[in-house]
């Protein structure tokens, strides 16, 4: 009778003592993912200001986040709020009634990239990603797809604004025509002359040439506040979720 009582005493033990050890665990997963919810938000809300890599803490969340469904919901309600308020922009009929996107993030996700890559905590490589942007294999994000396409039939002249370089232009052209994307009136890339501008400046410069050649820009869908703030800024402004870099 007393070695029942001590074995299952014992058993009573190891027990209590796994689901105690797997309650801490737990516990530590959940303080983990509500810290980096909590920075995350503070990076889109450019709260954290200037910063080049995620947090080893949060890697693993940010990787749940951009292969999960969270991700493609925020953006999916980012796009219909856009598209809420292109359905009441009057259009003029004239061809200058405009909507900019950027292509990284925005309209293409390297998402396969960055899986590769640490999913935003290593330091960024160019020749790396150069090499990636060469293959033209960058899928559509589908919900800017979407958009894209419903902004064509509402009368807008669409204008994409990318950081990519001159010298990307053939492979960005094919990368977004076998993602679905056609008919845009420019595609404009950082030139020879444009190369070290913070981003802020060189799209904000190039937002002012389509404006004083007659554009009315009345929107602007990006994933960094460099493709949406500093002068001659759209009418509306529609920020996209990236946790994974920054580009001041």
């Amino acid at each position: 009778m007393a070695k029942s009582q001590l074995l299952l005493s014992l058993f009573l033990f190891i027990s209590i003592s796994e689901t105690n050890s797997q309650s801490i665990i737990q516990l530590s997963r959940d303080h983990e993912d509500v810290y980096c919810s909590s920075w995350r938000f503070s990076v889109e809300t450019n709260d954290v200001g200037y910063w080049d890599h995620v947090p080893s803490r949060c890697v693993s969340y940010v990787q749940d986040y951009m292969t999960g469904d969270r991700y493609r919901s925020d953006s999916e309600v980012v796009a219909s709020y856009a598209l809420g308020f292109a359905k009441t922009v009057e259009i003029a009929g004239d061809g200058k009634d405009a909507w900019v996107f950027d292509v990284d993030e925005t309209l293409l996700s390297n998402l396969p990239y960055y899986a590769l890559h640490g999913f935003g905590s290593e330091p960024f490589d160019d020749l790396s990603f150069d090499e990636w942007v060469d293959l033209a294999e960058a899928p559509a994000l589908q919900a800017s797809l979407n958009l894209y396409k419903e902004l064509k039939q509402l009368g807008f002249t669409v204008f994409m604004l990318t950081g990519r370089s001159e010298y990307q232009r053939n492979a960005t052209v094919k990368n977004l025509q076998l993602e679905g994307y056609s008919d845009w009136e420019r595609l404009i890339l950082r030139e020879s002359s444009d190369q070290g501008k913070p981003a802020t400046l060189y799209k904000s410069q190039r937002r002012l040439e389509l404006i004083n050649e007659g554009y009315r820009i009345h929107g602007n869908s990006g994933d960094q506040w460099s493709d949406l703030s500093g002068f001659a800024v759209s009418e509306r402004s529609f920020k996209l979720p990236n946790p994974l870099y920054f580009i001041p």
